[in-house]
């Protein structure tokens, strides 16, 4: 016990309670976890291979959607693997460097999307307002250059979080309510002041994402502007077609994140099973609807998915 009461202790482990409330309805839980994820893989891999196997393909806007894929694949592996893995065989022990790997890069993924979407409302605004110069502006130097940044973002916004973590003593508790390793979740299992974690998790979802989510609406404010200034109904009807997909998908990822953020600080009330379970779909709803909507939304995805499955002529 004197090890506990060291100032800096940290625990060899952390054990993963899962879903508090819900431990004997685990196992009927993790059926639909597994489903998603398994359909997320799938979908976003065919997605990838496609476009890499399609010349025509081999555009801007399909580079960023070919990264949102890979992102869409790799955020809810970070997670989910783990989960089923603590609800099926009960291997719910994380060591704790593990967990804080898993901490960085569940959240720099998040990050990386974001910044994947922002990426995509500029290549609509180029593609609507800036249609002449399009290939010109987005060329594969600049395509190369936003993906570097948007991974560089990701990396600079998240890295304070395991060593803000990292830093705690950890003296009353190791077991963390919660199905992976978030980081208030673990930070909340210090005995020492948290309140340089809290600031910056705040900071970053409402600096980050939440800025993330302004230049995005401003994107589509200009291309409203030049889409109701276009003269025929066609071609109001093609630039909006052109966005579609790009909109539910941002629907899609920014609505569960801010009903998570808000749950997180003012849903004390509410039983924690559904935070976490919220928590979870989070990492889960993005990577099944995007494939689905862009497979749905663009001809060219759509007709190769059909050959593949020999639906097509």
């Amino acid at each position: 016990m004197s090890a506990f009461n060291t100032t800096h202790y940290q625990p060899p482990f952390f054990i993963l309670m899962g879903i508090p409330g819900l431990e004997a309805a685990h196992i009927w839980i993790s059926i639909p976890f597994c489903t998603l994820y398994v359909t997320a893989v799938i979908g976003n891999s065919i997605i990838i291979f496609i476009i890499k196997t399609d010349a025509s393909l081999h555009r801007p806007m399909y580079f960023l959607l070919s990264m949102l894929s890979g992102t869409d694949i790799a955020l809810p592996t970070c997670v989910i693997p783990k989960m089923l893995g603590a609800f099926w065989f009960d291997s719910r022990e994380i060591y704790f460097d593990a967990c804080l790997m898993q901490m960085y890069f569940a959240h720099s993924f998040v990050v990386v999307e974001s910044g994947i979407l922002i990426s995509m409302a500029f290549d609509r605004y180029v593609a609507v307002c800036n249609p002449l110069r399009y290939t010109s502006i987005l060329t594969n130097a600049l395509l190369a250059k936003l993906a570097f940044l948007v991974i560089f973002r990701s990396m600079l916004y998240v890295l304070p979080f395991p060593f803000l973590t990292k830093r705690l003593p950890f003296c009353n508790s190791n077991v963390i309510a919660h199905t992976y390793c978030e980081h208030m979740s673990v930070a909340r299992l210090a005995c020492a002041d948290i309140t340089a974690n809290a600031v910056y998790g705040m900071s970053i979802a409402l600096c980050g994402v939440f800025l993330d989510l302004l230049f995005i609406a401003l994107s589509y404010a200009l291309i409203l502007k030049a889409v109701v200034r276009l003269s025929s109904k066609e071609a109001r009807a093609k630039a909006f077609s052109t966005c579609t997909a790009h909109v539910c998908v941002i629907a899609v990822f920014y609505t569960p994140f801010l009903f998570t953020v808000i749950l997180q600080r003012v849903g004390h009330t509410l039983s924690p099973s559904v935070h976490i379970i919220v928590a979870n779909l989070y990492f889960l709803l993005p990577p099944i609807v995007n494939p689905v909507v862009y497979g749905v939304n663009t001809k060219q995805i759509r007709d190769r998915i059909l050959k593949i499955f020999h639906l097509g002529r």
